[in-house]
């Protein structure tokens, strides 16, 4: 171990388990777009209970997110209290339970296949469960493999977190379209006073069984995550803030070897025993760097096209077709750019690829804008979106996570990127509830809305983001104590 730098085989083991918290980030959030349309036809069978609308299925598509801004708030509590590894167990409770009761939200309680408004708030409930889960899961896989990894891969490594989230998208893209197989989506139609309802030509297996079957299909992997999570280390960083150092310079000397462990413990001792940390003893820009990371990662609109890809891919294409294949597509040419990012991040930075990231969005989003206000469809429009999410993943999907992780000084990094965290999800929010009556109004003023983002996004980062390539979680310390 002395001649060798650091422990590859030990550290990709742990980042592989502490990753399947990102996978199923990804699977949770995304399982929605192939299961939005089966569950907007389930509840427009309501019928005289009450009336649903655009704007209930815009906040049920993404009541998942209102648990993840909780999760986001909680996570540094958690972090503290519990530990990140027994705050991610936790987790992979939620995403269990949450798996089994958005398949079976009549459990115990209501008549199976009667939707009522009661019905509607319990789903929702058993999807923001979850979305706790996901919460807490977003702030601390990356804060849990930061404070494993050696600094020289730290980017590369959080990096993974975001190949897990996009590859949970695309595993669960593609099981939703196992599982609606031949089946067609409903057919929702519209009366002139723009209420809806549910066609009596709609195929009623996609209704009635389909959406159930996407959303418990989680249940599987969060049983994984669970048990995995029995063999992985808690991390050195918190093992020292609770006075664990012998347990901590073992798990650094099986990383780093004997004598860098020695050193590493050594910085780390200074910098999370030198005082009693408040959240602002760096002052203000390092915690507003942060939320703006986070606020710009979602306010540049990707999750409007994540969960909603199958209904936009339809429309591109003019009807016709589910969206579901190129919605595969998509979700395979995001795993291509995520390995770009993984595999550049450490050598050419976190701030050129947001940059580049940002313009190329921008181009994408605009792309769309026109394709729509000119009425073209078919390919064009269909590569724009494609290429408007492949820029995401190359910069401000994984990126904005790598900087989150590791841009916070030890002594408030929890508090920090609960925070940080709490706001993404909240943004998160905003943008996935507001987006389908945005769309419906005008699919052209949504996407010019999104590209006008990526502009601002572009001049935040060039203007006030510093770069962290090759600095050490303890020079975090200081970086923001200079300024």
């Amino acid at each position: 171990m002395k001649n060798k730098e650091y422990n590859s085989m030990y550290i990709l083991c742990i980042t592989l388990v502490a990753t399947l918290g990102g996978l199923l980030f990804g699977y949770d959030t995304a399982v929605i777009s192939g299961a939005e349309k089966g569950l907007e036809g389930f509840f427009l069978q309501a019928g005289a209970d009450f009336q649903y609308n655009k704007f209930l299925h815009g906040i049920t598509s993404a009541s998942a997110l209102i648990g993840c801004v909780i999760g986001g708030f909680i996570s540094g509590y958690f972090a503290q209290r519990l530990g990140r590894r027994n705050s991610l167990r936790f987790a992979s409770v939620l995403f269990f339970l949450s798996a089994l009761g958005s398949y079976y939200p009549e459990f115990l309680f209501f008549e199976k296949n009667m939707p009522t408004s009661s019905l509607l708030i319990t789903f929702n409930l058993y999807r923001i469960l979850g979305g706790i889960g996901v919460g807490l899961a977003s702030a601390i896989v990356p804060m849990y493999i930061a404070e494993i990894a050696p600094s020289k891969i730290r980017g590369t490594l959080v990096s993974c977190n975001q190949f897990a989230i996009i590859f949970g998208m695309l595993v669960v893209y593609f099981v939703n379209y196992l599982i609606q197989g031949s089946h067609a989506n409903p057919i929702i139609d519209k009366d002139p006073t723009g209420m809806m309802s549910l066609n009596q030509q709609s195929d009623m297996w996609t209704v009635l069984n389909g959406w159930r079957l996407m959303f418990v299909s989680e249940a599987y992997v969060a049983a994984i995550f669970g048990f995995l999570l029995f063999f992985v280390p808690k991390t050195p960083r918190y093992l020292v803030m609770i006075q664990q150092e012998e347990k901590a310079l073992s798990i650094l000397t099986k990383i780093n070897g004997s004598e860098t462990a020695k050193q590493i413990l050594s910085d780390i001792k200074a910098s999370v025993h030198v005082k009693n940390e408040k959240l602002f003893a760096y002052g203000i820009a390092v915690i507003v760097i942060g939320i703006f990371l986070s606020v710009f990662q979602q306010a540049i609109g990707i999750n409007a096209v994540l969960y909603y890809a199958p209904r936009m891919f339809n429309d591109a294409l003019g009807g016709g077709d589910t969206g579901m294949s190129q919605t595969v597509i998509m979700g395979i040419v995001n795993i291509v750019f995520t390995v770009v990012a993984i595999l550049t991040v450490d050598r050419f930075g976190r701030k050129p690829l947001l940059i580049i990231g940002s313009i190329g969005m921008a181009a994408g989003a605009f792309a769309v804008a026109i394709c729509d206000s000119f009425g073209l469809q078919g390919m064009v429009p269909v590569m724009s979106i494609i290429v408007y999410s492949a820029f995401f993943m190359m910069s401000w999907g994984p990126i904005c996570w790598v900087l989150i992780s590791e841009i916070f000084p030890n002594t408030i990094r929890g508090k920090a990127v609960a925070i940080a965290v709490a706001f993404q999800w909240i943004f998160n929010f905003i943008v996935s509830s507001t987006f389908p009556p945005l769309y419906d109004f005008s699919p052209m003023i949504a996407y010019g809305l999104y590209g006008i983002m990526c502009i601002f996004a572009f001049v935040f980062v060039w203007k006030f983001v510093p770069e962290t390539k090759g600095k050490t979680l303890e020079d975090m310390n200081k970086l923001w104590a200079k300024r």
